[in-house]
């Protein structure tokens, strides 16, 4: 597999990537932007949320992190609420003490504290990239299902993303209740490997290819899955209903969805990230088009590896811009996935077909 070795500044901020705090009570606040119907801040409240607050990602070079705090971009209008943490299974998704352990509707099976989903794993690119991939139960619509790209945080495989149990760090647990969540609703799930196996990070924003993207193997990478997307490799998909999420070096992937593929994407979910180029505290968002894609942003306050400063400065650009935006920050949670993204991200997606 070839791989393109990240400048000594980009080793550096990946070893500083090791730092993460812990989950706290989750607060948000709102406000309102024309057009966007997704405002409310609270926790999970559907019932299959998961009841754990660890974390699911690691950290990497270009910053993971994931917590949640609900702010939405727009008028002046803001309210504050609290949610708890604290939440009970649907008994139509619950299946502890089920003999099969899968749960109607649902392709993925769970336990009081397990969660796995399965999965089809193809190879693209002459570097063998894997790319895994599942689409819900159940007849497709008839231009195909609406499609989620994930993308895995720094040093960790994407496998991690469709197995969890409720004691790993880095909010796995609640990243894998995404999935869940994500294919209950109808939408296919994509998770493509960084270089090495995910044993790196993405090149959004490593230098050169922060600077000119297209000599990016990520690039080409991502070629091949909207080619793969277009021709059914991933089952039938919709290639005009794409949406995107992904933790630390995965949510500045996200972001580039939207800096490199412009009007590809319906909406995106950053969890502990921020603008493609910036690397941890290292952050400069230029000004916004209005028609970059709908986004949310879930982070935790005490993120030392992603500041929430970062976020927060990219969710205001999208305000400037006149684009709906959400920011979800999580008191006392550092780079993880927080406990509300199970709620958050579909109800966000789906608030922006």
């Amino acid at each position: 597999m070839e791989f393109s070795a990240p400048s000594s500044w980009s080793i550096a901020v990946a070893v500083l990537a090791s730092a993460c705090g812990q989950p706290g009570e989750p607060t948000s606040t709102d406000s309102t932007v024309p057009g966007d119907s997704s405002t409310s801040g609270a926790g999970p409240t559907t019932a299959d949320a998961p009841t754990s607050t660890a974390p699911t990602t690691t950290p990497d070079g270009s910053g993971t992190g994931d917590d949640d705090t609900a702010s939405t971009s727009g008028e002046a209008t803001t309210s504050t609420t609290t949610a708890d943490t604290a939440t009970t299974r649907d008994p139509t998704t619950d299946t502890t003490g089920d003999d099969t352990g899968v749960g109607p509707g649902s392709r993925c099976e769970t336990t009081a504290t397990t969660i796995t989903c399965p999965k089809t794993t193809v190879e693209l690119g002459p570097w063998q990239r894997d790319v895994h991939w599942q689409v819900p139960l159940g007849e497709p619509p008839a231009a195909g299902w609406p499609a989620v790209l994930m993308f895995q945080g720094s040093f960790f495989s994407a496998e991690v993303t469709w197995i969890a149990t409720d004691d790993l760090p880095f909010g796995a647990y609640h990243q894998t209740w995404v999935v869940k969540r994500l294919l209950d609703a109808g939408y296919a799930v994509i998770t493509p490997e960084a270089k090495l196996d995910g044993g790196t990070f993405w090149d959004t924003n490593v230098p050169p290819f922060s600077l000119n993207w297209e000599s990016s193997e990520d690039h080409e990478l991502m070629l091949l899955i909207f080619a793969g997307i277009e021709d059914g490799t991933f089952g039938p998909l919709d290639p005009g209903r794409l949406f995107a999420t992904g933790i630390s070096s995965g949510g500045y992937m996200t972001s580039r969805m939207a800096v490199s593929y412009p009007g590809k994407f319906r909406a995106l979910a950053i969890a502990a990230g921020s603008y493609a180029t910036c690397s941890g505290p290292l952050c400069s968002v230029p000004d916004l088009d209005a028609d970059h894609p709908p986004t949310l942003f879930l982070h935790g306050e005490l993120d030392l590896t992603v500041p929430l400063t970062t976020a927060e400065e990219y969710h205001d650009e999208l305000l400037a811009a006149g684009v709906a935006t959400k920011l979800v920050s999580q008191p006392g949670e550092g780079h993880a996935w927080i406990a509300q993204s199970p709620d958050e991200v579909p109800a966000w997606f789906d608030a922006h077909p």
